[in-house]
């Protein structure tokens, strides 16, 4: 492996990324929508709070893993991202949706605490009140319920402009933002 492969941090980057991803897509779809399936109306938020509850590290060193190796690229990047049209904006809008989806994240795991607090109320599901659910309760539910949705989302936006990323790192795409740079200059 040549001494400038970014391969370690490409790949904390994407792995990262990747298990964000999927963990809360898997989390809104199987565990969220499993939960509205306990027979037990009081066992509903309890079976998806200790679900997400144990899910939570493994999506922290993943947000992390993300971060520094998204740090890494850009600063193994500098130079393209200042030399090549696109690359600088790519860069920024990035940044931009990963603190969002950071913020997202961290406001569901307050929100699913304050959910937790209250595991034995009766609910439709982890995400959904029912006619007897406390009503802070329900309010943290609701909101929970699109943020579920939220999350995936931009985290997905992401992947997708990483790999716009590496298709800008294409030698006939990098030779044309930076002719495209150079003339706009």
């Amino acid at each position: 492996m040549a001494a400038t492969s970014n391969l370690l941090v490409r790949s904390l980057h994407d792995l990262g990324a990747a298990a964000w991803f999927g963990g809360t897509l898997m989390g809104a779809v199987g565990l969220n929508g499993a939960s509205a399936a306990v027979t037990d109306p009081t066992d509903r938020i309890r079976t998806a709070s200790v679900g997400w509850a144990k899910w939570a590290p493994v999506n922290a060193v993943a947000i992390g893993a993300h971060a520094v190796g998204g740090l890494g690229l850009i600063l193994a990047n500098r130079g393209r991202i200042k030399g090549q049209q696109g690359a600088a904006a790519n860069t920024v809008v990035k940044t931009v949706l990963t603190v969002a989806a950071a913020g997202t994240t961290l406001y569901s795991g307050i929100l699913g605490a304050k959910i937790a607090a209250h595991e034995s109320a009766p609910a439709d599901s982890g995400v959904t009140p029912s006619t007897g659910t406390p009503p802070e309760v329900a309010s943290a539910q609701q909101q929970q319920r699109i943020l579920q949705w939220v999350t995936p989302a931009l985290v997905g936006t992401l992947v997708v402009l990483g790999a716009q990323q590496g298709e800008q790192q294409r030698p006939a795409n990098l030779v044309a933002g930076v002719r495209a740079k150079l003339a706009r200059s």
